[in-house]
């Protein structure tokens, strides 16, 4: 299939035309035959980056019968910086200064016409050959693949995009850790998508160093380096012969293929625990340390390591309680840190920014290497397209915390899940902002929509980018791994399709090309969809983009637990409509801790179902985001996406009964099934809350209603499920951590039984809900009022920032709400003064006067409505509030 290009404002054009109009170098284009390749000499082009992007560009149309040969025939593809005399062909060329930049010129070259593939940098001319190598080998029509409209010009405003991966379960991971191959395809899925990063994590096994079983590079040093120094030291019971050695050659080919593909190597060192308590069944036991050699060892043992891979760049490190270090233990840190002082290159130190203090930072930059904050994005969720505008109370600061978590969960409680106050630290650290799998980590995701809101999301405020943990990222922690494939498939056919992550390639290139651009033009994966399922394609990729948006959507209105070892919405283990007895199964979620209690991850923009009944009795407009609109919104993309589904099988093509066909609808099907028990749920709750202030019994017969049409999607999800999945997913130990989606379903049917009965009481009425449920009967709508408003490029500290709005007669009042781009503080409002048309109002320069960025959205009401300013786009992926950076002169 021939691929258009998109004309997209978000690609960068080069203004000025080439010596040959487009349609010129259509017509000119061979319909067959070979394509001379014209090759720069200068160094860029020998770089190992480029060599191997270019065995890409050249296996791909080996693959479709291309010959590519240096002799001009009627089409030429050109390699060579701008500096090279082989561009001068090319007339009235845009300068191209930024790194990483993507450059397609068509043109002419000796009359000839031409492709230029561009750059100031390796990156920038590896980017350009995988696109054309891209193109040619998933069209059907490769010579017309090449065809380019018009320049394509792609800058990047992400500097770090990366893909975490971590060693979890030596039953499950040792196989591809050791496999070349795999490694092979992987980095090439990577470098393809446009990420400039991998990130390999060892000692993400376990939270806390207690109950260990599956431990291996749990403490990652003696499995990879032996020092003469300690010679005591030792693995109990010890590694087969030549096992260390193995381990160690295994990690210098993933760190040489990484940097091979132009990608940095980060490896991540979660754990310096060396002791397990209370673990009688570990696998491996560290001998030969003590607390007195400890630190010591560990920085000679980083330092070999450092040596021995030299394509180590960074380090990611845990530096809260979790690492197995006491908060506190400064010491400990200061003699690791001793060995990135040492190392003979550039280590970037990126801290895991939860509990990370002032003494922490200056120590980290006295080693001389640059630092960065590892914060991370939607606590250990997956969210909507934006930073979360505030934290849940229970994260605020707390005083009077000690003992081994005293910092991160005292006083620097607020920088556990996001930004904290680390952009008022921006003189000496950046941000990186790190995807944590606790939304959706097993079934599959792709969601353009959602993750160019991702991309522009990275660089918030100045932030260095983002890390995503991949998809199946915890699979077999805590020792749960099981043999028989990591993506738990129970039938043959889908396990044997497309194993382990090699299922997720559409994944990783939606979120790996939005990362670079998130303005990424929409033909990048319609033609791989194409190329995958044929005619289906486009109807599948609708199909999986709304299902992908719906979990985020979740969780970003309804959290239970910022804990990703906690709450699992893709595997949920149900909390009860009552308010239970006893423990909560969600410790950190609001008491009584039922469903209507629970609290969004956004509390800022979004209500909670207990406040939202209590709106509808009153009748009172609460412009915050209501459950009323969630439950529509779920319901309306699991419409949108069962429709897409049922066209794409429609569609008589044998593509539609591929197992890769197969493995995309039977998790859209499990996705939509979760869609539509949330939403029912939801609705079930906020009739019982209605019900708890009314006692009408037309809200108990909603409630029940609500909830047995919830109970009854589960069901069927999870039996069509319990052909496809095997009966023990499993990310950790814990029940709530594994299993199966029909393990829930009993404790649905015992839930809705007790529900039951407590309806069956028949308390007295005290009110009428019939006005409530009327609401709930009609589709939610909001009011939706011309507004224009500009918002200023800067702000000038300590100075009144004037803000202002323009609003229809319809606006009888407005509020502006504001902040400092600081999780630590909350948001203030000042009613704003109307004049004509306009409302206006001002930050004190005494708010402003301060090192942090500032962040406002704008609250609107009429006669009986309310609504926010910026408003959520169709595809929930905007940033709705404005920021402003300090003006740098």
């Amino acid at each position: 299939m021939p691929t258009r290009p998109s004309r997209r404002t978000f690609i960068k054009l080069t203004a000025a035309a080439t010596s040959l109009t487009a349609s010129d170098l259509a017509r000119a284009i061979p319909a067959s035959g070979s394509i001379a390749l014209i090759i720069d000499e200068g160094p860029l082009l020998a770089t190992e980056p480029v060599k191997w992007a270019l065995a890409e560009f050249r296996r791909a149309c080996a693959g479709k019968d291309l010959t590519l040969s240096s002799s001009l025939g009627k089409l030429a593809i050109v390699i060579a910086p701008l500096s090279s005399p082989l561009a001068t062909d090319f007339k009235r060329l845009t300068a191209i200064t930024q790194p990483e930049t993507t450059a397609l010129l068509p043109g002419s070259y000796r009359d000839v016409p031409a492709i230029l593939v561009t750059g100031i940098d390796a990156r920038g001319l590896v980017y350009g050959l995988l696109e054309l190598a891209d193109r040619v080998e998933l069209s059907d029509d490769p010579l017309a693949a090449l065809h380019l409209p018009a320049p394509i010009v792609e800058t990047t405003p992400n500097s770090v995009r990366s893909v975490a991966r971590a060693f979890l379960s030596e039953i499950e991971d040792k196989s591809w850790f050791y496999d070349h191959d795999f490694w092979t395809r992987y980095l090439d899925k990577l470098a393809c998508a446009r990420f400039n990063r991998f990130n390999f994590a060892l000692g993400f096994g376990y939270d806390f160093p207690r109950g260990v079983t599956g431990d291996y590079f749990h403490f990652p040093y003696p499995y990879l380096v032996e020092l003469p120094a300690y010679p005591r030291v030792a693995i109990e019971p010890p590694l087969s012969p030549g096992e260390r050695q193995r381990n160690l050659e295994t990690l210098q080919f993933i760190a040489a293929e990484t940097v091979r593909r132009g990608l940095e190597f980060q490896l991540g060192i979660w754990t310096h625990a060396y002791q397990w308590t209370d673990s009688p069944h570990a696998d491996h036991r560290i001998a030969g340390l003590t607390s007195e050699t400890h630190a010591a060892y560990c920085r000679d043992a980083l330092s070999a390591l450092l040596k021995a891979c030299p394509q180590i760049t960074g380090l990611t490190l845990r530096i809260h309680g979790e690492s197995g270090i006491p908060e506190g233990s400064y010491p400990f840190w200061q003699t690791l840190f001793e060995a990135i002082a040492a190392a003979d290159r550039t280590i970037e130190i990126d801290m895991h920014a939860k509990g990370l203090n002032q003494t922490m930072i200056d120590m980290a930059h006295k080693t001389g290497m640059p630092v960065k904050a590892g914060a991370k994005f939607w606590a250990e969720h997956q969210g909507l397209g934006y930073h979360q505008a505030d934290i849940r109370a229970t994260e605020y600061p707390r005083e009077g915390v000690s003992g081994t978590f005293a910092v991160s969960s005292g006083a620097r409680n607020f920088t556990r899940y996001g930004y904290g106050d680390f952009y008022g630290h921006s003189d000496n650290i950046t941000l990186l902002y790190r995807v944590w799998p606790g939304t959706q980590r097993h079934l599959l995701w792709a969601d353009p929509a959602l993750a160019a809101g991702y991309g522009r999301a990275a660089h918030f405020s100045g932030a260095a980018g983002m890390e995503l943990c991949e998809p199946l990222t915890f699979k077999g922690r805590e020792g749960s791994g099981r043999a028989g494939g990591r993506n738990a498939y129970v039938d043959a056919t889908l396990a044997a399709t497309y194993p382990d992550t090699a299922k997720y390639a559409t994944t990783y290139r939606v979120w790996g090309r939005a990362l670079y651009n998130p303005e990424c033009a929409p033909d990048v994966h319609q033609r791989w969809f194409y190329h995958e399922f044929g005619p289906s394609g486009p109807e599948l990729q609708s199909a999986l983009a709304h299902s992908s948006r719906i979990l985020p959507l979740i969780t970003t209105a309804w959290l239970p637990s910022a804990s990703n070892h906690s709450f699992w919405p893709e595997l949920y283990l149900p909390i009860s409509i009552l308010p239970p007895t006893g423990e909560p199964l969600y410790t950190d979620s609001p008491a009584p801790h039922n469903v209507s209690a629970i609290s969004p991850l956004d509390p800022q923009l979004f209500s909670t179902i207990e406040q939202h009944a209590t709106d509808l009795l009153a009748a009172t407009a609460n412009a915050r985001y209501s459950p009323s609109e969630v439950i529509a919104w779920l319901e309306a993309l699991v419409e949108t996406s069962t429709r897409a589904l049922n066209r794409a099988r429609a569609l008589n093509n044998r593509h539609a009964t591929l197992a890769a066909f197969g493995q995309a609808e039977e998790d859209i099907l499990i996705l939509n099934g979760l869609g539509l028990y949330y939403a029912n749920l939801f609705r079930a709750a906020l009739c019982y809350s209605i019900h708890s202030r009314t006692g009408d019994p037309q809200a108990a017969e909603a409630s029940l209603s609500a909830y047995r049409i919830a109970r009854d999607a589960w069901s069927a999800m999870a039996q069509r499920a319990s052909r496809i999945y095997a009966s023990d997913i499993s990310y950790g130990e814990p029940r709530i951590r594994r299993g199966h989606w029909r393990d829930r379903l009993p404790v649905i049917e015992q839930d809705l039984a007790v529900l039951e009965q407590n309806f069956a009481a028949k308390p007295a009425q005290t009110g009428s809900a019939s006005a409530a449920l009327a609401h709930l009967a009609r589709t939610p709508g909001r009011p939706t009022p011309a507004v224009v408003h500009m918002p200023p490029t800067s702000f000038h500290p300590g100075v009144d920032l004037a803000v202002s709005v323009s609003v229809p007669v319809a606006v009888t009042s407005a509020v502006l709400w504001y902040r400092h781009v600081n999780h630590g503080e909350r948001w203030l409002s000042i009613p704003m003064q109307r004049a004509g048309n306009s409302c206006s109002a001002a930050i004190a320069g005494s708010y402003t006067g301060s090192p942090y960025p500032l962040q406002y959205y704008f609250e609107l009401r009429t006669l009986d409505a309310a609504t926010l300013h910026p408003a959520f786009n169709a595809t929930l992926s905007n940033q709705p509030y404005f920021a402003l950076m300090p003006a740098t002169s």
